[in-house]
């Protein structure tokens, strides 16, 4: 079928509805040909005119464009999409379904790909102008969705408007491969040029140029026609980031001398590093969620949710948090890590000492609130500085909360815990257990090359 060619084969769909805690997008869906198309509308009256126009065409009889999916007369005078309308379509649609820490990455990777979509550079404007735009208004569908830019943003925003290359540029022989080779190479580095460590914003630009061709903006996914060679980065923990049992006592000692509020974060560093819980976790805990914690031997934790600081632009309400599933988990789905005595030890003295806040929060601090990252990063570093020595404090061990969980998974590993069972516990898949905490395994070489020697040992002569 000849995708720049037409069709009467024309069906429109009921309006679909996206509530979110704000915000409300209507969809119009409609397949011409074999291929479906979308478009999104903030208010339901906007939607409900345009499905009309589609349903009055199709009745008609007028030819559809297989590329566009619209009807063959809206062509003549429609102008082209720019590349900025099409990433503002992309974040409207994705909002609904993507939590708040991959909207925030959506705007990151499509706040670099932009740059090099500008027609004539950044114009009038500094590039931190223009970065901030994108950032904290455009590609927030809460912010844009609200209200009109800000005073101080808007005359950037009229700018973006017209000054991003056309999306079909992508499409065309020449430009094409070259702007999909511009735009692969600024997601894959820092602002400063120097490679990115992940992948996350190559698979945000391949989503939307399905995005594209799913809507008929562009007949065919572009990054597919080049031959591009991903940067070599690093992709597994940094065993010098991982701390040994006599480290991690030290820095959790040092955290209890950090004046109340350090005394309250004991048992949450500690969590980090005997559960390997994710900050995001320990944060959320719940009494209920501690269904035994024996004064002696192992105990469990069953966990269910998780407490991101994402910021307001990218949240539902408008607030820093939005609490939500586990990381890689179905909404409901829980995961149950076992309690290592120590940690049990600690959080019953935590319980005693501190009373659970509101919702049953474990965590919470001297006026009741929960643990924000600024207070735990604070008391944190503090508490490093004073349980390392110079040559310790200086050097990449546990230069994060983050990496508290990297030892825990760790030691895991290392005890011969098997890597299903270790990925279960942690919340990975086994191919990523694997492949991130590779380095992080040791004490095993010595132990494989005498059972590789003893298997190749020539039989004794008596045998």
């Amino acid at each position: 079928m000849d995708p720049d060619g037409t069709t009467f084969d024309v069906r429109v769909y009921q309006t679909e509805v996206y509530k979110g805690a704000t915000v409300t997008t209507y969809r119009v869906r409609w397949k011409a040909g074999t291929r479906l198309f979308g478009e999104s509308f903030r208010n339901a009256a906007q939607a409900d005119s345009y499905r009309s126009s589609l349903l009055t065409a199709a009745r008609r009889g007028e030819p559809f464009s297989l590329r566009t999916g619209r009807p063959q007369s809206w062509q003549r005078d429609e102008p082209q999409a720019s590349w900025f309308d099409l990433a503002l379509d992309y974040t409207t649609a994705k909002w609904p379904h993507a939590s708040p820490n991959h909207r925030r990455s959506i705007a990151e990777a499509l706040t670099d790909a932009t740059e090099v979509m500008l027609a004539n550079g950044t114009g009038p404007w500094s590039r931190g102008q223009v970065r901030t735009v994108l950032r904290t208004w455009a590609f927030s569908s809460r912010m844009r969705g609200q209200d009109e830019p800000p005073d101080d943003l808007a005359p950037v925003v009229d700018w973006l408007r017209t000054s991003t290359i056309p999306a079909t540029e992508l499409a065309k022989p020449g430009t094409g491969p070259a702007h999909a080779r511009a735009l692969l190479d600024r997601v894959s580095q820092k602002m400063d040029g120097t490679a990115a460590a992940a992948n996350r914003k190559r698979a945000v630009l391949s989503n939307l140029m399905q995005y594209a061709v799913e809507t008929g903006v562009l007949p065919a996914n572009p990054l597919k026609s080049i031959r591009w060679n991903r940067p070599r980065t690093l992709r597994s923990v940094d065993p010098r980031t991982v701390v040994s049992a006599a480290q991690a006592r030290r820095l959790l000692a040092a955290t209890s001398q950090q004046g109340e509020l350090g005394q309250r974060m004991v048992a949450f560093f500690a969590c980090l590093y005997y559960a390997a819980l994710r900050p995001e976790v320990a944060v959320d805990l719940r009494v209920t969620n501690l269904v035994s914690l024996p004064t002696r031997g192992w105990g469990e934790m069953i966990l269910t949710n998780a407490d991101p600081r994402t910021g307001s632009h990218w949240t539902d309400d408008g607030q820093p948090r939005q609490r939500r599933e586990l990381k890689h988990r179905a909404l409901g789905d829980v995961r149950t890590v076992p309690v290592h005595p120590d940690l049990a030890v600690m959080l019953i003295a935590h319980r005693d000492s501190y009373p659970p806040g509101p919702g049953g929060r474990v965590f919470t601090g001297p006026r009741g609130g929960i643990f924000t990252d600024r207070s735990y990063l604070r008391v944190f570093h503090a508490a490093r500085a004073e349980a390392f020595s110079a040559a310790e404090a200086a050097s990449l061990l546990a230069r994060r909360p983050y990496d508290l969980r990297h030892a825990a998974v760790s030691t895991w590993l290392n005890a011969g815990v098997p890597a299903a069972q270790v990925a279960e516990w942690a919340g990975h898949s086994v191919g990523v257990l694997l492949r991130v905490y590779a380095k992080c395994v040791t004490g095993q070489q010595e132990d494989a090359k005498r059972r590789i020697e003893a298997a190749t040992r020539p039989p004794a002569a008596d045998e």
